[in-house]
């Protein structure tokens, strides 16, 4: 079990009571943008991968800590509001990285969970194999690799999805934690109504007001995925075989 955790800078949190939430989701699910869009807010948090180093400080801060107490005192910090609303955003392999080192659900003060997840199972992996090929995770990123069909990395990465979101399923019906489900396809139709039940779970007296314009992110698929959807459909969408996992 870890010690306090320490807010360097901030002594005025110990003011107001800090409560948070957890992005509880996948890669390549739509969360980056979903997580920009509620940072829009200015009252939800400003919810990243705090638990990975190599992202943040790729983007953010290129002297972002990888000590998992000094992150959590960056979750508190960085990605706190002046509210006292927190976020983060998280996998299952971060969760993984993590435990051996903080329990990281006890040392965050009232935290909440969000189980963010795309529908669409198929579109997510071509997003996947596609953002691996070109190495452009979004839009601002440099294009570094040509796309280019592989039915077999789709199919992997599908099987993926599936098992790291079996996880989820696993850790929330495990721990009995209460928490709230939002789509990528709802949130992508009514952005303000999802930020509206992040609110909600949190308290909130008034409902956030969503600024779009403020967001870094766009979607990103363009019509080959529709063609490689069509080609992975015809080659290997057999209703007539079910996929079975590894017990």
């Amino acid at each position: 079990m870890s010690g306090p955790v320490r807010q360097p800078g901030c002594e005025n949190l110990r003011e107001q009571p800090l409560r948070g939430y957890a992005v509880c989701t996948l890669p390549r699910s739509g969360s980056n943008y979903f997580c920009d869009v509620l940072g829009t807010t200015g009252v939800l948090g400003y919810p990243k991968e705090y638990f990975n180093g190599d992202a943040r400080r790729l983007y953010d801060d290129p002297s972002y800590p990888d000590g998992r107490h000094q992150q959590v005192e960056r979750i508190l910090t960085m990605g706190r509001t002046p509210n006292g609303i927190y976020g983060l955003k998280t996998f299952p392999g971060l969760h993984d990285l993590v435990a051996p080192h903080l329990r990281w659900t006890k040392v965050l003060p009232r935290l909440s969970f969000v189980r963010f997840r795309r529908r669409d199972v198929l579109g997510q992996a071509i997003s996947w194999v596609r953002a691996a090929q070109t190495h452009q995770f979004r839009m601002s990123d440099p294009v570094r690799g040509e796309p280019a069909y592989d039915a077999e990395a789709i199919a992997l990465r599908v099987r993926q999805i599936c098992q790291r979101g079996a996880r989820w399923d696993m850790f929330f019906a495990r721990t009995g934690l209460p928490f709230i489900e939002i789509t990528y396809e709802d949130f992508l139709a009514d952005p303000s109504a999802a930020a509206a039940r992040v609110g909600d779970l949190l308290g909130l007296d008034e409902r956030p007001m969503v600024r779009l314009e403020r967001s870094i992110f766009r979607v990103q698929r363009d019509g080959s995925n529709a063609q490689w959807r069509a080609r992975f459909l015809d080659e290997h969408g057999d209703a007539d075989r079910m996929d079975a996992f590894a017990v």
